[in-house]
């Protein structure tokens, strides 16, 4: 007979515990059933709660055993908690933010989440703390999102920072990748995590109205999460299907190229693939709304954004060409850049010219004479940045056409051939996407 040392004794009931709180959860939150289920468990010293990195769950074995017979709702929350921030992609979206700021803005979301999904596992009442700071999120009339949080959470005093903190701190950050962290492990993680958002997105969906009105609020904080990974996605589909000269390693067995070399003097056996099919960028065109409704700082962060993927090798073709055409209620500029060296002088230098009001048309004439006088010969796509508000032209242009959004917008005034993507102006200025 095999004899539990104390030490193991406590593992199995905490594993016991855990899987309770688990089932607990699934029982009242169906739809992210995948995603409670996608961190394993593992017991860590130094901490007196949760924690994670996106792949193991990190508990106080002690903490546990102590809090569940006396409190099991709150640790209910606790693995909710965690498992929310990892959904949000909050643990890889930090960038250049103040770190203690962005913390409390990730911990107050998944807290405002949590209270208003009113579930019978994790109900608690509010405090008048919370009460207090969730009217005045709402009364911004901005949405409720980290990044939303996070803006509000700049103008505060040290001593209101320092009582927010104590009210919702719930899980250690300890285990978040910081910025010079971020390689290939945190971004595969991230990219888990990304499908399973999605895969809850899409469960949610499927069960309708039935869930509590907080499943609005996972909705939106899960798209404004991925709005500039989105965005990468977004771009890509613009890209244009080419042959390149390029070595293709899979096409090419280097064994029976080498063998003919060394039995038939210089006639190898197999020449190698020189080229393949690729999805890339070439001609492109992309106009910045320059009225007075438009920030210089945010266009210059889109830009920068924009340009970063662009330069990437697998999405710009050698002697590609990429319009920047300035527009309010005229075409004001248009600069032309071939390669990485001129995109980087473009951004250092970017300049606001307009000011004026928002009307598309403009651009959309001088685009279709640059077609016409053969400046643009192989235009894939347009991408055109704007608040939204503005003149449509009345007829379809040959090529693809995106508006991007800065804000709620007139659905019913967008043309039914425009593609379109709102995006969260915060998630540019504050962030860069980890590539």
């Amino acid at each position: 007979m095999t004899v539990q040392t104390q030490w193991e004794w406590q593992q199995e009931m905490a594993q016991e515990i855990l899987s309770l709180i688990r089932s607990e959860l699934y029982l009242e939150l169906r739809f992210m059933d995948v995603a409670l289920s996608a961190l394993s468990w593992q017991p860590e010293e130094g901490i007196d709660t949760f924690g994670t990195d996106g792949e193991c769950l990190y508990y106080s074995m002690e903490r546990l055993l102590q809090v569940y017979p006396v409190n099991p709702g709150f640790l209910d929350r606790l693995y909710l908690h965690s498992i929310l921030h990892c959904i949000y992609s909050h643990l890889w979206l930090c960038g250049s933010r103040k770190r203690p700021l962005w913390d409390l803005a990730c911990d107050v979301m998944v807290e405002y989440t949590i209270d208003h999904l009113d579930k019978t596992c994790t109900r608690r009442a509010l405090s008048f703390v919370r009460r207090e700071l969730y009217h005045r999120l709402e009364e911004q009339k901005l949405g409720i999102s980290a990044a939303v949080i996070y803006q509000f959470l700049r103008g505060i005093s040290s001593e209101e920072f320092q009582t927010l903190q104590t009210e919702f701190y719930t899980d250690t950050h300890k285990f978040w990748p910081k910025n010079e962290q971020m390689g290939m492990a945190p971004q595969r993680l991230q990219k888990r995590w990304e499908q399973i958002s999605r895969q809850t997105q899409m469960q949610m969906e499927q069960r309708g109205t039935d869930q509590a009105g907080g499943q609005e609020l996972l909705e939106q904080e899960m798209e404004a999460g991925r709005s500039r990974r989105s965005y990468r996605e977004f771009l890509r589909k613009f890209a244009v299907l080419r042959e390149e000269m390029h070595l293709d390693p899979e096409e090419f067995d280097l064994n029976y190229y080498s063998y003919g070399l060394r039995f038939y003097g210089n006639m190898p056996l197999v020449e190698p693939v020189e080229t393949r099919e690729i999805q890339k960028i070439q001609d492109f065109v992309i106009v910045v709304d320059t009225s007075y409704s438009t920030s210089g700082d945010l266009v210059r962060a889109f830009l920068q954004e924009t340009f970063d993927i662009l330069m990437e090798s697998e999405h710009f073709f050698v002697g590609s060409r990429i319009h920047i055409i300035q527009c309010d209620d005229q075409v004001q500029s248009d600069q032309v850049v071939t390669n990485g060296k001129e995109l980087e002088q473009l951004i250092r230098k970017f300049n606001i010219t307009g000011g004026g009001g928002t009307d598309f048309r403009p651009a959309f004439t001088y685009i279709n004479q640059l077609i016409q006088d053969g400046t643009l010969d192989h235009l894939k796509g347009v991408l055109y940045f704007t608040d939204g508000k503005g003149i449509y032209p009345g007829k379809r242009p040959e090529y693809q056409t995106a508006f991007l959004f800065l804000d709620d917008y007139d659905e019913t005034a967008v043309p039914a051939w425009a593609m379109r993507m709102r995006i969260v102006p915060d998630e540019f200025l504050n962030t860069r996407l980890t590539k």
